[in-house]
């Protein structure tokens, strides 16, 4: 047996409404992507961009502070004791204290750059800061100060912004961990090459 549905419509017409009010439904969600779609697209853009990451680590070095002076400031050195560094070329003619600007080319895991850095800050046997200035954009700061035992404290803290492509605000907060286990290690590497004797007290004292 067929089924018959009637539809009724307004002032009982038996005129169906239905499809016209599909019609305007499907004009109210078109409107609705046309109006939201864009905002949502730049609030995602807006959060890529300010994608941070924030990693402060230190380590004690049994050495005197201008032995680890030394070797931090022999910069063309770091990619002995920096794991995530595989080459440094320079850009300017000198190569120590503020101003001084030169090309790391970086690999962590799968993921390689190059990042360009420019010495913003240069206190022999105290501090050493760089302003990140390539696809990676933000500073970091190498900060020294006298542990007891004839020791040294180091500290290393990154303030990073990275590119759309290295990750969104959930990818910065991912790669954190990793950046501090690794940063972590470069800075007890650094200790080993110290105490094994690889620096002199005369190295590192460029001008300020």
């Amino acid at each position: 047996m067929r089924r018959t549905y009637a539809s009724i419509g307004s002032a009982g017409s038996g005129i169906s409404t239905w499809p016209t009010a599909k019609r305007v439904s499907a004009m109210g969600v078109s409107m609705w992507f046309s109006s939201c779609l864009p905002g949502a697209c730049r609030r995602i853009a807006r959060r890529s961009e300010r994608s941070m990451v924030k990693v402060r680590v230190s380590e004690v070095i049994p050495s005197e502070r201008h032995r680890v002076w030394a070797e931090l400031a022999r910069i063309e050195d770091h990619v002995a004791w920096m794991m995530d560094a595989t080459a440094i070329r320079f850009l300017t003619t000198s190569r120590s204290g503020v101003g001084t600007r030169f090309e790391c080319d970086t690999r962590v895991g799968p993921l390689r750059l190059t990042d360009v850095m420019e010495i913003t800050e240069w206190v022999n046997a105290g501090a050493m800061g760089v302003r990140h200035i390539g696809a990676v954009r933000g500073s970091g700061r190498f900060t020294l100060t006298d542990a007891p035992g004839r020791a040294t404290h180091i500290e290393w803290e990154e303030q990073l912004t990275l590119p759309w492509w290295l990750g969104t605000t959930m990818g910065a907060w991912l790669a954190k961990p990793g950046f501090a286990a690794l940063w972590r290690g470069n800075l007890r590497r650094l200790g080993h090459r110290i105490t094994a004797g690889a620096s002199s007290p005369e190295q590192g004292s460029a001008r300020p």
